[in-house]
């Protein structure tokens, strides 16, 4: 057996010694098992490389900082520089090494790292995204810039005050709601296949206000207008075939701002991360609202009790 250096010397016989104390193992000491020892000792001996040997990717990002609790502090940005070898492929994994490694003071949300609870919503380069799945820029001759949710009150770095945003969210009463009085949990109610395909593209709405936050409409009158995400929610109540409060839902968004300050503008939709459609939702909103369409019938009104104990 040849071995190259004093390093896979060394993990050869570590090696060989682990697996030689193992009687269930005692086999690679064989014909076969030497040639298999070498090639678990060259492997190994790879991976304990120092990174250092690989040449530093130094990458530039400049995030935005303001802490209100500093006397004086004003918005500013402050750039930080990240090797990309010992870091992750998303500006999250960046953020997060900022965080460990480099300024522990830095504040931002975040939660799932899957693009599934909207937690890290923020303006990377000029646009609203996740920062969980939106990949780094590997160009290290051009600096990444990160701001918070544009057009909203700041709390502190990267963290918006997102409370206007779900009051608005709760005024649309976003829950089944049945005029039959039945206690809630004792039947299951049915749905067609049909029916529920209305709610594709709907419910997979994380409410992250990536698309409200880049509509001009809701920078100008946030106050009134409920804005892309709310919306779309609105509608997907509105349309589900469950639920008979339709109309009352409607009336509720029959006034000069809730829906028709929206302009078509369509950021939202070309800003949403998990590549929704809240512009065809609003739409469609409008449509129920002028009489041109109407909420179809369900396929199914029925329902099924449920045996409880």
């Amino acid at each position: 057996m040849i071995v190259e250096d004093i390093a896979s010397f060394s993990l050869y016989f570590q090696i060989k010694m682990m697996i030689s104390s193992t009687s269930k193992l005692m086999v690679l000491n064989g014909k076969y098992g030497a040639h298999c020892l070498q090639l678990l000792a060259r492997n190994a001996a790879t991976a304990a490389a120092p990174a250092s040997l690989a040449s530093a990717r130094m990458k530039q990002f400049a995030v935005y900082r303001w802490d209100p609790d500093k006397k004086g502090d004003k918005p500013h940005l402050q750039t930080y520089e990240v090797d990309l070898n010992t870091c992750g492929p998303m500006i999250l994994d960046a953020l997060i090494k900022i965080k460990n490694e480099i300024d522990p003071t830095l504040t931002f949300r975040r939660s799932c790292r899957e693009g599934i609870c909207g937690s890290c919503a923020m303006n990377i380069g000029g646009i609203n995204t996740l920062a969980c799945i939106s990949k780094i820029d590997t160009n290290t001759n051009k600096a990444t810039k990160v701001y918070p949710l544009p057009h909203m009150y700041v709390i502190k770095d990267l963290v918006p005050d997102m409370n206007n945003f779900y009051t608005q969210y709760k005024a649309i009463q976003p829950w089944l709601q049945r005029n039959d009085n039945a206690k809630p949990g004792s039947a299951q109610l049915l749905q067609s296949v049909e029916d529920r395909q209305k709610l594709d593209g709907l419910y997979e709405c994380i409410l992250c206000a990536c698309c409200s936050t880049s509509c001009p409409s809701y920078w100008w009158n946030g106050d009134k207008y409920l804005g892309p995400a709310v919306l779309m929610q609105a509608y997907r109540w509105i349309i589900d075939s469950r639920d008979e409060s339709s109309k009352a839902r409607l009336d509720k968004l029959r006034d000069p701002f809730s829906v028709f300050r929206c302009h078509t503008i369509m950021n939202c939709t070309k800003t949403c991360p998990k590549g929704l459609n809240p512009g065809k939702a609003i739409a469609e909103i409008k449509k129920l609202l002028a009489g041109i369409a109407k909420k179809e019938a369900p396929g199914l009104n029925d329902s099924v009790k449920l045996v409880t104990k």
